[in-house]
């Protein structure tokens, strides 16, 4: 359970029920007033060796940003939602990349305001719409401070139309299978080989919890998705991802196995990332390889096309040995 070591909070979440609730929550907790979740001047001031420590914090506030990006892979809108940012520490981490020191976990009040603006929009679509609530947050580690997954689920199941979907990496999904969710929810587990795991996602489950967290959610009824992601080709990178398509082929039940699509993305890698992690976690692994990647935009590194086109034909092939009936959506 994550315990803040402060809160940073913007005064007008004391007109929200949710942020009553937190400010009650956390009473013992010290706390700052902010003007702007968006730019904790105090924060962006650290210094990167700070970055641990900085992740303790939660900032509490109210979303102003409502758009809504066009998706084309498992959802159709990206959807901002009520929370961004983890307290997970992914060595990767888009939001590192994207926001340098703002990757700190920031939760929203205005749960309701932002609900109904995807409920109204599903409503007036022709077509079933799919909406990605979480591509800049993990909802099922939020849910464990705020309930607010178990909130969504309990508010969005009984509406006309649309389909919610959310990553995670974490397995606490235990308060949301006893759910009449109505199928609406679609829930799709990132899954890595448990070396890297441990070397790379600090503060995430375990393999073997992401993996039961699977079968229960199955077994709930909830639509799954499995994302390989991201793959990482160090050294040994072959033998840990057969592995890992192995393991997974061992331990999911045969609903999941019947019944679950597969994501695959590779590694992208950014500039910004290398000072931080140099800084913060000097002593773990270098995920930037100058002989296998290359620029990709500003400052970001990808693999070489002739690196990455040999890893995807190496995964197809064992995905295709141990999944064959399972769809893979796309693979970046």
């Amino acid at each position: 359970m994550f315990k803040p070591k402060a809160i940073y909070y913007e005064k007008e979440i004391e007109n929200y029920v949710l942020g009553k609730e937190l400010l009650e929550k956390y009473k013992e907790t010290p706390k700052v007033i902010i003007e702007n979740h968006n730019n904790i001047e105090e924060m962006r001031k650290k210094q990167n060796a700070e970055f641990a420590d900085m992740k303790r914090n939660l900032i509490i506030g109210v979303r102003k940003t409502h758009k809504f990006v066009e998706n084309h892979k498992t959802s159709d809108y990206l959807v901002p939602y009520t929370s961004s940012g983890c307290t997970a520490m992914c060595m990767y981490c888009y939001l590192v990349c994207n926001y340098n020191k703002c990757a700190y976990l920031r939760l929203f009040v205005n749960r309701e305001q932002i609900l109904e603006k995807i409920i109204k929009t599903a409503q007036k679509s022709e077509k079933e719409l799919t909406f990605e609530i979480g591509s800049n947050s993990d909802l099922v580690l939020e849910n464990t401070i705020t309930g607010n997954l178990v909130w969504t689920i309990e508010n969005f199941a009984n509406t006309q139309k649309g389909y919610l979907t959310l990553p995670t990496k974490f397995d606490m999904v235990d308060d949301i299978l006893p759910l009449n969710h109505q199928q609406k929810i679609i829930i799709r587990m990132s899954v890595n080989p448990e070396e890297i795991i441990n070397k790379v996602e600090f503060g995430t489950s375990r393999l073997k919890g992401r993996i039961e967290a699977i079968n229960k959610l199955a077994e709930a009824g909830y639509k799954i998705g499995i994302l390989i992601a991201p793959v990482i080709l160090v050294e040994n990178w072959k033998l840990l991802y057969t592995e890992l398509i192995q393991q997974l082929n061992e331990r999911l039940t045969e609903k999941v196995k019947k019944e679950a699509f597969f994501e695959i993305i590779f590694m992208t890698y950014s500039y910004v990332h290398t000072k931080i992690n140099e800084e913060a976690f000097p002593n773990t692994i270098h995920l930037y390889n100058k002989e296998m990647m290359t620029g990709r935009g500003k400052g970001k590194y990808a693999y070489k096309k002739e690196i990455r086109n040999e890893a995807e034909i190496y995964i197809r092939e064992q995905m295709e040995k141990y999944f064959p009936q399972n769809k893979i959506e796309y693979i970046v």
